[in-house]
């Protein structure tokens, strides 16, 4: 519950009627930050849970927290690093997460913040590099995913594609896959006799799409093969 993506983190969690656990490095009756009280308040009224080892009044104690972190990462199926300086909490709770063998997920960051040492180098020890919450989705154990969409009432993956993309066999028998609403906007925008420039993309879509949902698009069908990527940021369809 710190300041920072800590408290970001058990909002969302909130915001999507989910249940969220706070590990606190106080007494649970000892509120850290002040500014959280109320996050706090919801987070036990929406069935989540305070947890806390130290007794009944322990004050806010630097050396507390990265102590705790080991039920952070233990309780935990994996750990996502956002940011983390190089002598960091986030690292201990990073190394703790390694040793319970829990699986380590990280956002690659601008080499030049120093607070992107951390995820950057878990990327290059082994982390899964994280861009969407799909790539933890798609990692997520299938009897976690299942239970996890039973619980919001939508379709098994294993059945349906939640991401929005399902696959089908075209006439010539070769598979498929359905597009997106972005990437056909992106697809329809594309010739395969005459190269589409990037900003000319940008702008033809302008009032459509946002320039990351056209990167994605692109980035997806070229991983489809439905887009060839040519010098100079140009694009066509590929035959």
């Amino acid at each position: 519950m710190a300041r920072g993506v800590d408290t970001a983190a058990h909002k969302g969690a909130l915001a999507a009627k989910g249940n969220t656990v706070a590990v606190w490095g106080t007494g649970i009756d000892v509120i850290y930050p002040k500014e959280n009280k109320r996050l706090a308040e919801q987070i036990v009224e929406s069935g989540g849970a305070i947890v806390s080892e130290y007794p009944l009044g322990t004050f806010p104690a630097p050396q507390n927290f990265p102590v705790r972190n080991r039920i952070l990462s233990g309780m935990s199926l994996g750990v996502l690093v956002i940011e983390a300086a190089e002598h960091s909490g986030t690292r201990i709770t990073a190394r703790l997460a390694m040793e319970q063998n829990r699986d380590i997920y990280a956002v690659p960051g601008n080499v030049t913040n120093k607070n992107a040492w951390g995820p950057n180098t878990l990327i290059k020890q082994g982390a899964k590099l994280t861009a969407t919450w799909e790539d933890v989705w798609e990692d997520l154990p299938s009897p976690i995913r299942r239970q996890l969409e039973q619980e919001a009432g939508v379709t098994s993956s294993d059945e349906s594609n939640s991401a929005g993309t399902a696959s089908l066999f075209s006439e010539n028998g070769h598979h498929e896959t359905i597009l997106t609403p972005q990437e056909r906007l992106v697809l329809g925008k594309l010739r395969a006799d005459e190269t589409t420039q990037l900003d000319e993309l940008i702008e033809g879509l302008e009032g459509e799409l946002g320039s990351p949902e056209i990167f994605t698009a692109l980035f997806e069908l070229e991983l489809a093969g439905r887009v060839k990527q040519l010098p100079g940021k140009n694009y066509v369809r590929a035959l």
